[in-house]
């Protein structure tokens, strides 16, 4: 049976279009769904008083409300990147995030690497921007925290800035990350860990430490947002 549209079709339409419709989508979830709580609100104090760039870092499958966070950062005077692939998949997520007003440095962990880790780089130390990094991605495994963040922030001597939510309803995807998607009108608590600065000077066995310390970090930020959703009231 022959294809209805052409590939050129298809992909100027997800490029104009798809777009949209994740905003749309985030925007009925973020505006139905209610914050009950944002624990460790304070651990931003230290940081927004600095003006300088950190790097937040949250599980890939928390997308949803990490990037709620951000973008209330950004009204706070955060300059917000994301780190997005360079190929044509990339473009829907980075015309997303540049129609937030954050920046898009595209680039890939994976495909990439020395160069994304460059570009972060200069990202930080030249442009005064706080790139997000997604800690298990872009592949996985799942919940693991990979040496980039810990790399980048030695370079930089960057604070890294851990981030984890929960949502009483949620929709879980089949992909490798177990993506969320919250539920419309569920309760969202949030979670904010105390910034991390890491030793320059670190060797390979203590960055893998100091992944472990971050991955150990988020897991027990995810715990209590949970815990918190569980409370009375």
């Amino acid at each position: 049976m022959a294809k209805i549209f052409s590939r050129e079709t298809r992909k100027h339409f997800s490029k104009r279009f798809a777009p949209r419709l994740i905003r749309l989508l985030l925007f009925v979830i973020w505006r139905t769904c209610k914050v009950r709580k944002i624990l460790g609100e304070h651990n931003l104090t230290p940081l927004l008083n600095a003006g300088k760039p950190f790097i937040p870092v949250y599980w890939h499958q928390h997308h949803v409300y990490g990037a709620w966070l951000m973008l209330k950062l950004k009204k706070q005077g955060v300059n917000i990147g994301f780190l997005i692939s360079p190929s044509a998949d990339g473009d829907m997520s980075a015309a997303v995030a540049e129609s937030w007003g954050t920046i898009a440095i595209r680039g890939s962990s994976t495909r990439t690497g020395a160069k994304a880790l460059r570009d972060l780089y200069q990202a930080i130390s030249k442009d005064k921007i706080s790139p997000v990094n997604t800690s298990d991605g872009p592949t996985g495994p799942i919940h693991v925290f990979k040496p980039g963040a810990i790399m980048l922030a030695q370079l930089t001597q960057t604070e890294l800035l851990p981030v984890s939510y929960a949502a009483s309803r949620y929709w879980q995807l089949s992909s490798w990350d177990k993506f969320i998607i919250p539920k419309p009108f569920s309760k969202i608590v949030i979670a904010i860990g105390k910034p991390v600065k890491v030793n320059k000077t670190m060797d390979e066995q203590q960055q893998a430490q100091a992944c472990r310390l971050m991955q150990s970090m988020l897991d027990k930020l995810q715990q209590a947002c949970v815990a918190e959703l569980n409370r009375p009231g």
